[in-house]
């Protein structure tokens, strides 16, 4: 079979669901058997989000080849179950960054370099680069909206590619609103149709049109915006707001999405195997009213999607055992040991996730020290793990000037440090762990209990590690290191014996959680915030 490629465009506006839009037909389209990766263009110069504030972009999202990436990936792997990789996020940033060093080698021999063909023609490596893998279906959804002026090199590339290719080996789905007017009571297509007509101007059609909508639309609104935008009926798709983010593939199924794709693409395998997926779906209906509340103690509350895969873990970890899990995001900068129980008083269950710098550092330590002589469930995320050792060593230990390297470079006892290995490299470059790496757990710990096996691999964001000096200190009063990479030097997960749940790792779980497999420190969580009596 040829491969083949889905183009997901959005108009109108931004935030209507095109990463979800494309993370459930791929859904769809390996419940039919195929083979499918997801791919993100983003238009920004930056080269990728990894220096962006959380503020402005949420979450940065970690491959296991050590990308970092657009929060939209984590939706891509979460509803796929397929593991992405640094082909699958592409930036404006990255793409004029390859051109300039190929014109400084001087690979275009002298030519003058333009956006057409040199910038076109690195797009469309980025998306030839599955060429030779196993993927049947490449699915490539463009971030912000047709007429961006920063993503009309994008929308050119993907162009000369349905002209590059057979024609039922490319197809075209643009997301666009249906506003609902409520005076009138009517929905409204005429955005609808600016933008195709935006589109076309660029030579797209689309061929199927998926519009977000608060409101059923009538047969005859589809025939209409059927006829206006030059697409079949069939092909004009309803999306509606869904009860639960994982019950869209179904909903679209419903649509007819993923029908109209495979006949577009004469995919032969075209049978639905949706069954697994609804029996999860109707298992997280029926889940009830029983609720647990977790805290999510963190710097950037702010934007509630800088923690978006700590929640979806939470939520995954509660769907597994049968509860809903309310989560409280808890401003760091706010808590002080004066008014922690005020704050935290009502949770069963803490997380202190990961981050970058020293602002409400003091309010994470203050959090962790409360859940940790209250029996309060804690897990702690990479910033998180940093955090639990200082406040261990402060507060247990008994030593005076306690801090990690980051925050107080000329600390006594600095327990979290750059290792002499890395302290020539430059502290903004190379000293970063990223990406996948391996884990031993120790016989007997928790750790090893709640993953089932002896080694695992989970995803990293950090420069810092646990200074080993400390390891005999915090052992002896109950803080066992239960997780070191494989030649033991560096500490990779701790946990309070001495505590009913009190566990920390030095990765981000929450990059491997999937609805039907969650993560299981998020499971262990959930379960012992429901034994947790408050």
């Amino acid at each position: 079979m040829n491969k083949k490629f889905i183009f997901v465009t959005g108009g109108v506006v931004s935030g209507l669901g095109k990463g979800i839009t494309a993370a459930s037909l791929g859904r769809l389209l390996k419940n039919r058997g195929y083979k499918v990766a997801n791919q993100k263009f983003d238009p920004y110069i930056n080269v990728d989000p990894g220096t962006m504030s959380p503020y402005e972009h949420g979450e940065v999202f970690v491959t296991d080849d050590g990308a970092e990436t657009d929060l939209d990936l984590g939706h891509y792997e979460r509803f796929t179950d397929e593991s992405l990789t640094k082909n699958s996020s592409v930036t404006s940033g990255k793409i004029y960054q390859s051109v300039i060093e190929k014109e400084r080698r001087g690979d275009y021999l002298g030519k003058t370099v333009q956006v057409i063909p040199h910038i076109t023609n690195e797009i469309k490596e980025k998306i030839y680069s599955f060429e030779n893998t196993d993927v049947d279906i490449v699915i490539t959804e463009l971030g912000g909206t047709v007429g961006d002026m920063e993503g009309v090199a994008f929308i050119e590339a993907i162009r000369q590619i349905g002209l590059e290719k057979a024609k039922e080996d490319v197809i075209y789905i643009h997301v666009t609103l249906l506003p609902y007017i409520y005076g009138s009571n009517e929905l409204k297509s005429k955005p609808t149709q600016h933008s195709v007509k935006e589109l076309q101007s660029y030579g797209i059609k689309p061929d199927i049109l998926v519009c977000r909508s608060e409101a059923e639309m009538t047969d005859e609104m589809k025939a209409k915006i059927a006829l206006f935008c030059n697409v079949r009926k069939e092909c004009v798709i309803q999306n509606l707001t869904a009860d639960n983010l994982y019950a869209v593939p179904l909903m679209l199924e419903k649509e007819g999405l993923a029908d109209a794709v495979c006949k577009h693409l004469n995919l032969e395998k075209n049978k639905p195997h949706n069954e697994k997926w609804q029996e999860m779906i109707d298992h997280i209906r029926n889940i009830g009213n029983d609720t647990v509340k977790i805290a999510i103690v963190g710097k950037y509350v702010r934007l509630e999607d800088s923690y978006l895969s700590v929640a979806e873990s939470l939520r995954h970890g509660g769907y597994v055992n049968n509860v809903n899990v309310d989560i409280k995001y808890v401003d760091s900068e706010t808590v002080t040991e004066e008014n922690v129980h005020e704050i935290l008083g009502d949770v069963q269950g803490v997380i202190v996730p990961g981050g970058f710098g020293n602002r409400g550092i003091e309010g994470k330590i203050h959090a962790i020290k409360y859940v940790r002589e209250n029996n309060i469930p804690f897990l702690g995320i990479c910033l998180g793990m940093q955090m639990a050792v200082v406040e261990f060593i402060r507060n247990v230990c008994g030593l005076d000037d306690v801090d990690s390297e980051e925050f107080s470079p000329n600390c006594k006892n600095p327990v979290i440090h750059i290792m002499d290995t890395q302290k020539n490299v430059s502290k903004k470059g190379g000293t970063m762990r990223l990406g996948a790496y391996p884990c031993v757990l120790k016989d007997g710990s928790l750790a090893q209990k709640l993953y089932g096996k002896k080694e695992i691999s989970e995803r990293h964001r950090h420069r810092y590690e646990f200074n080993n000096n400390y390891r005999e200190m915090i052992e002896e009063k109950g803080l066992m290191i239960s997780g070191t990479s494989p030649d033991g030097l560096l500490v990779e997960m701790v946990e309070y014996t001495k505590h009913p749940y009190f566990i920390a790792g030095q990765f981000h779980p929450e990059f491997k959680s999937r609805p039907d497999r969650p993560q299981p420190l998020f499971v262990g969580l959930v379960e012992a915030a429901k034994k947790c009596k408050r």
